[in-house]
């Protein structure tokens, strides 16, 4: 090979070398520095226009009522505390951020697929348990930080007894003795939400300011149902739920597992009364009406 010849070979390596390696993500793919922004700035705007448009009434108005104190004129004065409130009214005011009921659906359908999946395998017989976790300020030895969760104990042998300590302390799935799985509850993080917003220790509260107290900030905090009611009587709390927001799941044929478990916000609420009362307690029985608008739950509280 001529030296020209390996001169050519040379610079067509090189060139493919930059085509191969210089190749970028066209300018219109990549997020630009508004879209990466977008989020943030929205907020950012929104509260720019709530403090703009308090400012817009609360300036006036002290000018106002600086003006009325001169002039001795009752009119000013009466504008200037008119226009001073307004402007105290949108300074309180704050963006809130909503969600859309369909996409919280859409997140809690895979959880319970997938426990469908596992159910269908195992074949599950009895009543599931919801068992509370040890109170929060209890000392645990951290072989035993597993009691600190509030799990569901689904039978794969027909069994009257719940698990032992050990196991659950263990936070095994496959349980031997009584057998069966053990899976946190899918109402556990939303009743970690609840507690927040209640700001009482539930297994220091008693059951019936349980049944007062947790519907209310259910429908004011969260806005996840239209109407809750809750009642109970010995070792039993009678649930009705209109127009939740997870009513869409209890229409899907494939989600067995959801007549035993409950939706969230029903597993949610067992929770709460298993965490109150510190036992174990079962959704006895769960129906609806045709269209999911009313859900009506039998919780009962075992001696575990």
């Amino acid at each position: 090979m001529t030296e020209e010849e390996n001169q050519n070979a040379t610079e067509t390596a090189q060139t493919t070398y930059e085509q191969t390696t210089l190749v970028e993500t066209p300018v219109e793919q990549q997020p630009t520095q508004e879209e990466q922004e977008l989020t943030p700035k929205v907020i950012r705007i929104n509260v720019t226009r709530t403090i703009a448009i308090g400012l817009a009434f609360l300036i006036p108005g002290i000018l106002a009522l600086g003006f009325s104190i001169r002039a001795n004129s009752p009119v000013l004065a009466f504008i200037g505390l008119g226009l001073t409130l307004w402007g105290a009214v949108f300074f309180l005011i704050t963006p809130t951020e909503y969600v859309k009921a369909n996409l919280i659906v859409a997140t809690a359908a895979p959880s319970y697929e997938t426990i469908e999946r596992i159910l269908k395998d195992l074949k599950p017989k009895g009543t599931t348990l919801i068992i509370p976790p040890y109170p929060k300020d209890a000392y645990l030895p951290e072989h035993l930080k597993g009691l600190k969760e509030t799990v569901a104990f689904i039978p794969t042998a027909a069994t009257t007894t719940t698990p032992s300590l050990d196991e659950i302390s263990q936070s095994k799935f496959i349980l031997q003795n009584p057998k069966g799985i053990c899976i946190p509850a899918p109402g556990s993080s939303l009743l970690t939400q609840f507690e927040k917003e209640i700001k009482t220790n539930l297994p220091k509260m008693g059951l019936d300011e349980l049944c007062e107290t947790l519907p209310q900030i259910i429908l004011e905090n969260f806005q996840l149902a239209k109407e809750i009611e809750m009642h109970h009587e010995n070792n039993q709390v009678q649930l009705k739920i209109t127009d939740s927001v997870y009513k869409s799941l209890y229409s899907k044929p494939t989600l067995k597992s959801i007549q035993t478990l409950g939706c969230p916000l029903v597993s949610a609420i067992a929770c709460a009364i298993a965490k109150t009362t510190g036992k174990p307690a079962t959704i006895q029985t769960l129906n609806t009406t045709p269209d999911t608008e009313t859900i009506q739950a039998t919780i009962n509280i075992t001696e575990g």
